[in-house]
């Protein structure tokens, strides 16, 4: 949690969270994916200031337990000081101890987005989904709450003036803005009408410009100019036979084989699994993990 300190910038973790879109859709399945086609709903997260702290916590809670599809599990939450905005203990349940940073007994609006991270480690512990080290397992968690619907209380909860900085999870705010982006594609979703902090609002233009750019990849028809054309150059290098077999291509590669049968292979921009097709000219491309229909020029 960045409470008053710097906040970092850019997009340093997107090929693990690239990493952890595809994980989702593997461990989960596109049918799966597609039940989380509604974001967690304002009214059901809102955090009063007259509100009971720790009833309406355990309200929160429930809400992101309902929404997660985990009807037996049931979060005990309390409040201590710590450095991290909140932590859980990931035993076999059904019970699951919370604890929440003291900081949110005055900055109530912002528990559900500490909740949604938190119950997400529930979710994804139940489903046995994990990154090897620390780090990238906790860009899993922000990924998976954002993709799955309750990631948008994170972006929002992020808030940055001359004076004072808050943000909460892994991911940069541009991150959270590109899985956001990546999700608004997928469902037509809309989340920056619910967005009370103005910088959500630029980190999700920001992130949404590098979504769509992910739709203009060569060898996809919708690459612009300068991608076509560096896109024929590294073909013709690949029909070399001396240089067939290297990737010369950047995320697209080409291989040819069996030899003689050139083909080139790209990462998906919904789910970023790779796809591999030959190379003839115009092709429409399934892709069997997201079921995205894909229009290259190859």
């Amino acid at each position: 949690m960045a409470n008053g300190g710097p906040v970092e910038h850019g997009f340093p973790h997107l090929e693990t969270v690239r990493e952890a879109v595809t994980a989702l859709y593997r461990r989960l399945s596109y049918d799966t994916v597609r039940t989380f086609s509604a974001s967690v709903a304002p009214a059901d997260v809102a955090f009063c200031d007259t509100d009971d702290l720790y009833l309406g916590t355990q309200r929160v809670a429930h809400e992101l337990v309902r929404h997660y599809r985990l009807p037996d599990a049931r979060m005990i939450v309390s409040f201590r000081e710590m450095t991290h905005a909140a932590n859980v203990e990931l035993t076999a349940g059904p019970e699951y101890f919370i604890e929440l940073n003291d900081r949110f007994r005055t900055h109530r609006r912002d528990i559900g987005a500490a909740l949604a991270h938190e119950v997400m480690h529930v979710y994804l512990h139940r489903l046995d989904l994990s990154f090897p080290s620390t780090r990238d397992n906790e860009i899993l968690t922000d990924t998976a709450t954002t993709y799955l619907g309750a990631g948008w209380l994170l972006l929002d909860a992020y808030r940055e003036d001359a004076a004072s900085s808050q943000k909460l999870g892994y991911l940069t705010p541009e991150e959270f803005g590109y899985v956001l982006a990546k999700r608004a594609l997928v469902f037509g979703e809309d989340p920056s009408v619910w967005f009370t902090s103005p910088q959500a609002y630029t980190a999700y233009g920001k992130g949404m410009a590098r979504a769509r750019r992910d739709e203009r990849q060569p060898p996809l028809t919708a690459a612009g100019w300068a991608g076509r054309r560096r896109y024929a150059r590294d073909r013709r290098h690949a029909q070399d036979p001396q240089a067939a077999g290297a990737a010369v291509g950047d995320p697209y590669s080409f291989t040819a084989q069996p030899p003689g049968q050139l083909r080139v292979s790209f990462p998906c921009p919904t789910c970023h699994q790779r796809i591999r097709v030959p190379v003839r000219g115009r092709v429409r491309a399934r892709c069997g993990l997201c079921r995205t229909v894909l229009e290259c020029d190859t």
